[in-house]
């Protein structure tokens, strides 16, 4: 059973999956029914996982209150409706934990997480409990009192590189921006393909007062290392425990993702670069995922430092595994798989182990 938008790459390669390991396809609970009937109902044996809600206008629409998918705006909005369309969902065996997804899509919330449970992470002046960023200036304020020349900020509930912007500042009072953000004459932020650079004071803080409604993030700017001549950054996947998947994002700017120029560099020479440090980056998103031991997969953003010796993780990801083409990691359980098919070979005897240690001691555990 699957809860997504059917005709999505990630629901069809999801059900392809299944279907190649000799099961029958998942039947599709589309978000947009659960959205327009006010929830669904499963069978007590059924096991459940939940997909992305996006690559659909009609539930970005209701999710996010906007007509144009790709304006920016609207994020705190898709997270209110998100998690009460999460919320609605009842019975069946659930491999994503309504709570944690909560934690998971707030950037603020699971970067706290993560540095209560010692994980390393960047400096933040956001994480929780914080009072939510009023504007630019506030923003401006928050980084001298952290001492942040130099840092991320992003929207607290958004996704692939939405609304981030690498900022930049002097002492001699000069900015920059760098983002995928594109603005309109009035002043309606526009999610766009190409990165560009903004270098005015006031362009930026238009751009920050747009989004502090939506909640923001601020981060350090940890510089990273470089693979091949570019800035390097890692999305490990990590399934019921294990770190299974591994994708390498090399960029000539700072914000990585591929749909932004990013490149896909080479797994072997990532391994190379790592040398002895590389258990190392696989066990940290172990770690990471370990603060989640209610949701079988998450993606963790691992960021390489210090020449590869040193990983900070950015960001947990709920549903960070679309990595098309992408099979398992040497000496992991999926190997040979991709990563709807680790998932598929690993939920039952998953969801019974978390069961089992998440149960009271009288409850009875499916087999």
């Amino acid at each position: 059973m699957v809860v997504g938008n059917g005709e999505s790459r990630r629901v069809r390669s999801f059900r392809a999956a299944a279907v190649a390991a000799g099961l029958p396809a998942p039947r599709v609970v589309e978000w947009l029914d659960v959205l327009r009937e006010g929830g669904h109902r499963f069978a007590d044996d059924e096991l459940v996982r939940l997909d992305s809600p996006g690559e659909h206008a009609e539930v970005d629409r209701i999710l996010r209150g906007v007509t144009d998918p790709t304006r920016v705006e609207g994020t705190a909005r898709w997270y209110a409706g998100f998690g009460a369309a999460v919320i609605s969902l009842h019975g069946g065996c659930r491999l994503d934990d309504p709570a944690e997804l909560a934690v998971l899509f707030d950037k603020r919330l699971c970067h706290a997480r993560l540095a209560a449970a010692g994980v390393p992470v960047p400096a933040s002046p956001t994480s929780c409990p914080v009072a939510p960023v009023r504007d630019w200036h506030d923003l401006r304020a928050r980084m001298r009192a952290t001492g942040l020349a130099r840092a991320f900020v992003k929207i607290a509930h958004g996704s692939s590189a939405s609304g981030v912007l690498a900022l930049e500042t002097h002492p001699a009072g000069g900015v920059r921006a760098t983002t995928s953000v594109e603005t309109t004459l009035s002043g309606a932020l526009h999610n766009s393909l190409r990165v560009r650079r903004y270098r005015t004071e006031s362009e930026i803080a238009a751009i920050v007062d747009r989004l502090a409604p939506d909640g923001l993030h601020i981060e350090q700017w940890v510089p990273k290392s470089s693979l091949q001549g570019r800035s390097c950054d890692l999305r490990i996947l990590v399934v019921a425990g294990r770190a299974t998947h591994m994708v390498a994002r090399r960029s000539a700017v700072p914000i990585t993702n591929l749909h932004l120029g990013g490149e896909r560099g080479d797994p072997a020479a990532v391994r190379a670069a790592a040398g002895e440090h590389w258990p190392a980056a696989l066990e940290l998103a172990e770690r990471a995922a370990a603060c989640f031991p209610r949701t079988l997969c998450v993606g963790v953003d691992l960021l390489p430092t210090a020449h590869w010796r040193e990983f900070v993780v950015a960001e947990v990801n709920a549903f960070g595994d679309l990595l098309p083409r992408i099979t398992g990691l040497p000496g992991s359980p999926a190997v040979g798989m991709d990563t709807y098919a680790a998932q598929i070979a690993a939920a039952a005897r998953w969801y019974g182990a978390v069961r089992t240690a998440f149960a009271p001691e009288d409850e009875h555990v499916p087999a």
